[in-house]
């Protein structure tokens, strides 16, 4: 998952991406809010971590200017501020929720979860022939044996598995797993396939993650 810090702290944001990359999210920064609003409504995020008080503009101005074009996407102020009108206010302008500084990045980490646990009816399990994916408890399952997997492994497994039946293309999984956005050697995704599929002891005949040649790799069910 994906999520935009627009913090202009530069240690509190590396504090942020850091904890929340070994976590696998895919993490963006932004130290203002001009440029922080710029890539929010131009690039795709599972949720934003927004600063109030930001160079530029206001984080309650990005979060303002962004409700305009999307009212799905969660967003969690950090703020220094503690009154009850403040933070009544930032409700208000479209925020879901907000944590005051300082904070602990486990209580952080909770609130995000919180956001991004899926809704009603959404289920938090991903299958695949007798594998399952726990998005919540970061497990993985072969036939009930419990597998495991490198932080980076489990974020390519539940890449592939919520594009089930689709193609992925090698670019979007670079750009969606490794957070690399420019010209690069795309053969890490290789290393990285060949592991699950030995971890998950796949043979020819159950082949779940197939190679589509020169363009990535899909995964699917075997008829």
């Amino acid at each position: 998952m994906r999520i935009l810090v627009i913090e202009d702290e530069a240690g509190i944001a590396s504090f942020l991406k850091q904890g929340l990359e070994e976590e696998t999210f895919v993490v963006d920064l932004a130290d203002d809010g001009i440029k922080g609003l710029d890539l929010a409504t131009s690039e795709s995020y599972d949720l934003l971590l927004v600063d109030w008080m930001l160079p530029g503009m206001s984080g309650i101005e990005v979060c303002r200017q962004f409700r305009k074009q999307d009212s799905v996407t969660p967003i969690i102020f950090l703020t220094a501020k503690d009154t009850v009108q403040d933070t009544v206010f930032g409700l208000q302008m479209g925020a879901n929720d907000y944590i005051k500084k300082p904070f602990h990045f486990e209580e952080l980490l909770a609130r995000i979860q919180v956001q991004l646990r899926p809704k009603s009816g959404e289920d938090t399990k991903l299958t695949l022939g007798d594998i399952t994916l726990d998005l919540e408890t970061h497990q993985v399952l072969k036939a009930e044996a419990e597998i495991a997997l490198t932080h980076k492994e489990f974020a390519l497994l539940a890449y592939l598995l919520r594009n089930k039946g689709k193609v992925c293309r090698r670019t979007r999984i670079i750009e969606n797993v490794w957070d690399i956005h420019f010209d690069y050697n795309t053969g890490v995704i290789d290393v990285y396939i060949n592991a699950l599929r030995k971890k998950l002891n796949l043979n020819k005949e159950e082949d779940y993650i197939q190679t589509i040649r020169g363009v990535g790799y899909i995964a699917k069910e075997i008829e």
